[in-house]
């Protein structure tokens, strides 16, 4: 049985926006992340399962028994927001501590609770602070530990890392998945940054438009795009236009055809790590150097091709003979092809 499941899910708001149709599982120790732009819906699942928002159709199960009818302080979930609701005049162990005296904790096993989960997010020795003396990922991590104190059996996530600076982003992506790890805690992770929902997911529900367009792993997801849409939206890919007969699909300029069951126009959707560049007399493409940047350990290059401008990724040795306006050869390797 699925820890959580979600069936039929909708809901619509007066501009449009919204999901339509949801339906996913989720599984115990799983931290699944709905990832896509402004206004694809995934806020709206996420808040529909805390019970922060009533839907208009579907039901959705923990551990096999509805939640619709509860109000959210009842649910078995716990949220993590993107602002980070900390009590200003309790301290950390104050705001920690409050959750379980609701719940008529005994005071020994509050004080081992909020102990142990200030350990878990490395941050022993804060008690007797107040919110305004932490920086904004010690309060994140605050803001996490009082959700992990509440041990619910799924942890709500709405991007909660989106205000921090882009190390801290990372040490707290880091810091998740080893308190994931740790716990066997299921997590559904709200996020519209790619690269942390690739880094962190064992798997990603994409959406658009208040539709899934494709859950899959992160691998999958980079591999074996499903749409154009998750082509476009995860990653770095160029785009050629090509024309498909049912068996291959050819593009201008390569002279080599793809197996494909589509017909018609088609666009092929290649990775930069995926274009190879050869010398000028072999086969592939016609193309120029525009551009040569170095980041770090490899380059991207520009080339000015027949299809527009198209990027290869390559390691840094294998740019040294490479120079701007020298003329090459495009080869591609790995593609996915989409009708256009």
């Amino acid at each position: 049985m699925a820890q959580l499941s979600i069936h039929q899910l909708s809901k619509r708001y007066k501009t449009g926006e919204g999901v339509s149709d949801i339906s996913l599982e989720v599984q115990k120790g799983e931290l699944i992340s709905l990832l896509g732009p402004s206004g694809c819906g995934k806020t709206t699942v996420l808040r529909s399962i805390g019970g922060f928002l009533d839907p208009e159709g579907g039901d959705i199960r923990i551990k096999g028994q509805s939640i619709l009818s509860m109000p959210p302080e009842k649910r078995p979930t716990a949220m993590v927001f993107q602002s980070y609701n900390l009590w200003p005049h309790m301290t950390v162990y104050e705001n920690l501590a409050f959750g379980l005296k609701i719940r008529k904790r005994k005071k020994e096993d509050i004080h081992y609770a909020v102990t142990r989960a200030l350990e878990m997010v490395r941050l022993s020795g804060a008690e007797k602070k107040y919110p305004t003396e932490l920086s904004g990922g010690q309060q994140q991590r605050i803001a996490l530990a009082r959700a992990l104190l509440l041990e619910p059996e799924v942890l709500l996530l709405d991007e909660p890392f989106s205000a921090l600076d882009a190390k801290l982003r990372l040490e707290m992506r880091e810091e998740l998945r080893e308190i994931q790890a740790a716990t066997g805690m299921t997590m559904v992770f709200v996020t519209h940054d790619q690269e942390e929902a690739l880094s962190i997911s064992d798997r990603i529900v994409v959406m658009n438009a208040g539709k899934i367009e494709q859950l899959a792993t992160p691998k999958e997801l980079y591999d074996h795009p499903a749409t154009l849409f998750v082509a476009s939206f995860i990653g770095r890919m160029n785009f050629l236009k090509g024309v498909a007969d049912g068996g291959e699909a050819r593009v201008e300029g390569l002279d080599y055809p793809l197996k494909t069951d589509l017909s018609g126009n088609v666009i092929l959707a290649v990775r930069p790590e995926e274009v190879q560049i050869r010398d000028e007399h072999e086969a592939g493409m016609q193309a120029t150097v525009r551009q040569i940047m170095m980041l770090g350990h490899y380059a991207e290059i520009s080339l000015d091709t027949q299809h527009g401008i198209v990027k290869s990724f390559l390691p840094r040795e294998k740019t040294e003979q490479l120079q701007q306006g020298q003329s090459c050869k495009v080869h591609v390797g790995r593609t996915s092809i989409f009708s256009d």
